[in-house]
């Protein structure tokens, strides 16, 4: 373990300590934007909502929904074992999944701000037994107040991408001390271990994405069947988990299309369903007809687009749909997973900008499971060929579902890598009970 720490992480550790009163007035703004809780605040703050089970705790930290969903499967896994769960992670979203996608067993608490004193009142409380880190949100504070009691962290997931290794290079000394400080580091592929190794990380190993191995979103088979009803001999293209500037794009496609498949409909699904509402304007400008799911709207047949701004129903989208374009991928945010349509039969376009899944997005590509489009024009082509050629559109999702299959195993190598940890804790939950 690295001995003093750099400059500028001794520097962190006294601005965030003197920075904690400051908080109260961030929790209050963020509480106005609905990106908190205000029943749950405290738990920002350290304070727990809920009581330490007895026995070895197991905590996992994401930062957001992709984040924790990857670690479903793990979650699952790891509870089958009869080992107590805490996830942590910093979104209303998220927590709302967990809640969602979980048992009340697998317990959620919102990540304390990285202020030391917040971090020693929630492991005070929490006395976890072992970290994982899912990918790459590393808070300093967390990961020097949690290596300083000893207990045994690890990065699972991880992933280095092409944006942010340059970055942390020019940090190298304080990624350093961070990384330096887990047990191990799980890499996504061999690119992500030889960026971590050279970043500073002791002890490295390829165990593959976990998110090849997430169960495939559930959807609810009355309103599913209520859909496929509702737009039967229509035309359907999702555009999912869409950011700002992108639904522009989207609408002027649709437009385009619609002069040679009249009775297309669009459906997106804005990433944060807040955003609803603020979509459907954009398609009333448009001069089209818009529904609103959050409304209870239904998409009827002069409706063209159907914002779905509801939580956790992406899954019965991708069933409705043989082609999908996955947001975050016409602006410069990185992409979105595109795994779980490829899981539920669907061909897959995207856009340039997909730097935070860049193996996932190649093995598609290479494949023909997926479709790039640089900008509207080439939007309207892929979106057009795949509508028109029923043919193409079914060897496509045939190549998807092929790399989604080869490329799985990560889960098994993550629990192989994890077993020492798993198998001290048992000793230990043995020597209890005896």
């Amino acid at each position: 373990m690295p001995d003093a720490l750099p400059p500028l992480l001794r520097a962190y550790r006294v601005v965030s300590s003197a920075a904690a009163p400051l908080t109260a007035l961030l929790a209050k703004q963020r509480i106005r934007q609905g990106k908190e809780d205000p029943a749950r605040v405290g738990e920002r703050r350290g304070i727990a909502s809920r009581p330490r089970p007895d026995g070895p705790l197991i905590w996992l930290h994401g930062a957001s929904v992709g984040e924790v969903l990857a670690a479903a499967a793990l979650i699952e896994r790891l509870r089958a074992r009869g080992l107590q769960v805490l996830v942590t992670s910093g979104t209303v979203t998220s927590a709302a999944i967990v809640t969602k996608r979980f048992p009340p067993e697998v317990m959620h608490q919102f990540l304390p701000y990285d202020a030391p004193k917040y971090i020693a009142r929630f492991l005070d409380h929490w006395q976890p037994s072992l970290a994982l880190f899912i990918e790459s949100d590393l808070w300093p504070n967390l990961i020097l107040t949690a290596a300083s009691r000893r207990l045994p962290m690890v990065l699972i997931n991880g992933r280095m991408s092409q944006r942010s290794f340059p970055r942390w290079q020019r940090a190298s000394r304080t990624i350093g001390a961070l990384l330096g400080r887990f047990d191990i580091c799980l890499a996504q592929s061999q690119i992500d271990a030889e960026r971590f190794a050279a970043l500073g990380a002791e002890s490295v190993a390829v165990t593959g994405n976990l998110k090849w191995d997430v169960d495939a979103p559930p959807a609810d088979d009355a309103r599913l069947q209520r859909l496929l009803a509702l737009t039967r001999g229509r035309q359907v293209v999702v555009a999912a988990s869409t950011h700002p500037g992108e639904e522009e794009i989207l609408l002027a496609a649709h437009k385009k299309l619609t002069a040679y498949f009249p009775r297309l409909l669009t459906v997106i699904v804005p990433r944060h369903p807040q955003r609803g509402e603020a979509v459907a304007r954009l398609v009333t400008a448009a001069g089209l007809q818009v529904a609103l799911r959050s409304h209870e709207d239904l998409p009827g047949a002069r409706v063209g687009v159907y914002i779905a701004d509801t939580m956790g129903e992406l899954g019965l989208f991708y069933r409705l749909a043989p082609i999908v374009f996955m947001g975050g991928s016409l602006v410069e945010h990185g992409g979105q997973n595109p795994i779980e349509p490829a899981k539920l039969g669907s061909a897959i376009v995207h856009g340039p900008h997909v730097f935070n899944f860049t193996d996932v997005y190649a093995a598609l590509d290479r494949a023909g499971g997926a479709h790039q489009a640089g900008g509207e024009a080439e939007l309207v082509q892929q979106l057009g060929r795949l509508l028109h050629d029923a043919a193409a559109r079914q060897a496509s999702i045939v190549a998807a579902e092929q790399v989604v299959r080869q490329l799985g195993g990560a889960l098994e190598r993550t629990l192989s890598a994890l077993q020492p940890y798993l198998l001290q804790l048992r000793l230990e939950q043995g020597g209890a009970d005896a």
